[in-house]
């Protein structure tokens, strides 16, 4: 997969408390970036951005890389949006002229973030000529390398670099998006950021975000609870108000404990609601110290909770027991039968 740049253009982005600027430095067609050391410094990075693996539901709220939608109300094209509209400005780019002006406005768009950090910031258009004759922009941001030095001659040894650039923990926007080689979404872009931060894709106020699979399933569990409570409690109830403040509370709280408020059944039932929508739907949390994962199709049928002499208990059904690291007796450990370990525990006081 290899990419032809069409036009690229280079700020250098400067943050020293409230004061930020930015400053063009060149702006480059095919002919001159082909003899442009930033061809060597790219080299790759294209075919690596679109390469890199997205999914569209992300397991966690704080996935570095996602799939952005540019917002239309309903009844409405893609052209009423501006940040789309932008980007076909950069894309349908004829001249350097043209592309300088697009880019500019990306730029300063980037500049009016809250957060906007120093460094370099690339905005190119790309050509993918195996597959399309439409190009991608790319919209690139390098952060500043501290402390870099480089060798010069056996007198001085050491010179030091203030202003190095890396594509170490680069950030990236690419559109269109590219699901699979030889497709493409006019409608959406992958964004990618090292750290957990948002801010490189804040500066696009007019795209939206896939749901982390977390939202999806925090979103399905208060909407099923919220219908148990319906159909539960009569109307303007006492019961009814604490059930709907407490739901309130857990959706707001990162740790949570048991509520203990539906039958197995019930539980059971809303899951199989849930998993026939996300059939890879995961299921952890800890019993004390001790850290489980498991799909949520497993609760009620190879997972079990139930609850002794005012304890909780989690009995797992599995065929075989595997063991990774850190070696331990357990690994020659003959099991006792089940009866006989229910009655211990009972035994308990």
């Amino acid at each position: 997969m290899e990419f032809s740049i069409n036009y690229l253009s280079f700020y250098l982005i400067h943050v020293d408390g409230e004061d930020k600027r930015s400053k063009h430095f060149q702006t480059l067609d095919k002919d001159r970036y082909d003899n442009n050391p930033l061809k060597d410094f790219l080299d790759g990075e294209l075919t690596r951005i679109t390469k890199r693996k997205v999914e569209r539901h992300a397991k966690s709220e704080n996935a570095p890389t996602k799939i952005g939608r540019f917002i239309v109300e309903p009844g409405h094209e893609l052209t009423s949006n501006p940040n789309y509209n932008l980007f076909q400005k950069v894309r349908s780019s004829a001249s350097t002229e043209d592309f300088r002006e697009a880019a500019d406005q990306i730029a300063q768009m980037y500049m009016d973030t809250s957060a906007v950090r120093g460094g370099a910031l690339l905005i190119a258009s790309a050509k993918l000529t195996k597959f399309f004759d439409d190009p991608f922009v790319f919209i690139m941001k390098c952060d500043f390398e501290p402390k870099v030095a480089t060798i010069t001659d056996e007198e001085t040894l050491v010179e030091n670099v203030e202003m190095a650039i890396t594509t170490k923990n680069m950030k990236s926007i690419q559109y269109p998006f590219m699901p699979e080689e030889g497709i493409m979404d006019a409608a959406e872009i992958k964004v990618h950021q090292a750290s957990h931060a948002r801010y490189f894709e804040d500066f696009l106020p007019f795209v939206s975000y896939e749901k982390s699979m977390p939202e999806i399933m925090k979103t399905q569990v208060i909407g099923m609870v919220q219908e148990h409570i319906k159909e539960t409690f009569p109307e303007e109830s006492e019961e009814k108000e604490q059930f709907e403040e407490a739901i309130e509370e857990w959706a707001v709280t990162p740790e949570r404990e048991i509520q203990e408020r539906l039958t197995t059944e019930q539980v059971v039932e809303a899951s199989a609601q849930i998993v026939e929508q996300t059939p890879d739907a995961e299921l952890k949390m800890k019993l004390d110290h001790v850290a489980i994962k498991a799909h949520l199709s497993d609760f009620g049928e190879t997972l079990h909770l139930a609850k002794v002499n005012g304890k909780y208990m989690l009995m797992i059904e599995a065929d075989q027991i595997s063991f990774d690291k850190g070696f331990s007796p357990i690994e020659f450990h003959k099991p006792d039968e089940f009866e006989v370990v229910v009655n211990r525990v009972l035994a308990r006081k």
